[in-house]
């Protein structure tokens, strides 16, 4: 299979790529400057299957805002958008800023959030009544700005705002062309093309220029990676049982599998017998990429299966770091407990897992949650660990981010007390430091 693009093909892209940097906008996959135009975009949609989390009410700006002000209200917005700035640009919006207002090269800090990935900023925007189909100057949408760079989770984020999916610029290229024929053969346009395929895309139309579809460029550029996405998303035969199927795909890691079910309509939040979702049941076996595209179509990261726990709580257990990435943009409760009464700090400082327990204290979970045994995290590395390495980092990294070495177990015995009792006296030297 050759890498070599058509001479049509070529020519276009290389036209396409160099208008776009002419307008000031992006090479696939590279930094936009602030103030440069963004193409070329575009993207459609039909009704999605599978529903989004629950969202604020989209507000207007207020109306008392003059002329003047409003226009340099808009630019300062548009300004933080390049710049990530959400603090700033959430004070900003509060002030009266539109999230819809362009400068002259058609950018708007809606269209700005999709194109530079910024998932925060996108959901400030929706939230205050961004026009979910409005264009840049290459009349694309924010989902083919989003698919060209390989933003996943802004691409489900897109769809489940009802973004049309299936758009087609002014080049000929819809959200799924471009995340193929600009895009490269790397997990994130993987993961792209299958958060398209689970929301719905068209896939077999062919573009304007090249009259080839998503597939044949893919065959076309040499990606064996999204040649073998697009190669099952388009010949996969439909399944009796989409619920079933999702959550066995989920379960053996198959991500794949999970976006041709959510496809073909199954329920995101479809449970097993124990009640667990496809969610969970990946972040069990922590399969990232199966979860990828799962928290980009909207699954909660909160769902009790009958053991009370959740994928959230799960990544405690697993120690996986990589999971709790995944996770995090969804938003998780970091104050649900688990059977034991525990949050994933306690489970994680338990087992020795020092990357985990150095990631999680940096999210604002409590590190002194005492669980229904009474113990904290800290006591737990003490009680259950085994006074080794990993458990002196633990104590260390637990100190470090705050946790209270005073707090008793409800004996009244100290993780200082108990780090004598066991004889571990490196633990113990680390809870007498000052």
């Amino acid at each position: 299979m050759s890498a070599r693009l058509p001479v049509a093909g070529l020519v276009v892209a290389v036209l396409t790529l160099a208008a776009a940097c002419t307008a000031g906008g992006p090479t696939p996959g590279g930094p936009t400057p602030a103030g440069s135009a963004v193409g070329p975009a575009t993207g459609s949609r039909a009704t999605p299957r599978v529903t989004s989390q629950t969202t604020p009410p989209r507000t207007a700006p207020p109306s008392s805002v003059g002329t003047a002000q409003r226009a340099r209200l808009d630019a300062a917005l548009r300004d933080a958008a390049w710049r990530d700035d959400l603090a700033a640009a959430r004070a900003l919006v509060e002030r009266g800023a539109d999230v819809d207002a362009k400068d002259d090269t058609q950018q708007s800090a809606y269209l700005i959030a999709a194109s530079e990935g910024r998932l925060g900023l996108l959901r400030l925007a929706l939230a205050h009544g961004a026009r979910v189909d409005d264009k840049d100057s290459w009349n694309g949408t924010a989902l083919i700005r989003a698919a060209e760079r390989g933003h996943a989770a802004v691409v489900g984020e897109l769809l489940r705002a009802g973004i049309d999916r299936d758009h087609v610029n002014r080049i000929g290229y819809q959200a799924v062309h471009e995340a193929v024929w600009l895009g490269r053969d790397t997990q994130r346009y993987v993961d792209t093309v299958r958060v398209l395929v689970a929301g719905g895309a068209e896939l077999v139309r062919r573009s304007r220029d090249e009259q080839l579809t998503p597939l044949e460029m893919a065959r076309e550029r040499g990606f064996d990676r999204l040649t073998g996405v697009l190669v099952r998303a388009t010949s996969d035969k439909p399944v009796a049982d989409l619920d079933a199927a999702l959550l066995a795909a989920a379960a053996r890691g198959d991500a794949d599998g999970v976006a041709l079910a959510l496809r073909a309509g199954a329920d995101l939040e479809a449970r097993d017998g124990h009640r667990r979702t496809a969610l969970l049941l990946a972040s069990t076996g922590d399969h990232v990429e199966t979860a990828r595209v799962l928290v980009a179509m909207g699954a909660d990261p909160d769902a009790l299966d009958d053991r009370h726990d959740t994928p959230w709580l799960v990544t405690g257990v697993t120690g996986s770091v990589a999971m709790l990435e995944v996770l995090l943009p969804a938003g998780p409760d970091l104050t649900i407990r688990n059977r034991y009464g525990g949050v994933s700090v306690i489970p994680a400082s338990e087992r020795g897992h020092v990357d985990y327990v150095r990631r999680v204290v940096t999210t604002g979970i409590d590190v002194d949650h005492v669980n229904d045994l009474g113990w904290t995290a800290l006591l737990e590395a003490v009680l259950l660990g085994d006074g080794g390495e990993r458990h002196q980092q633990i104590v260390r990294i637990l100190l470090d981010a705050g946790a209270d070495r005073a707090i008793a177990d409800k004996d009244g015995v100290t993780a200082l007390e108990h780090a004598r009792q066991k004889w571990y006296a490196a633990i113990a030297r680390i809870l007498e430091a000052d």
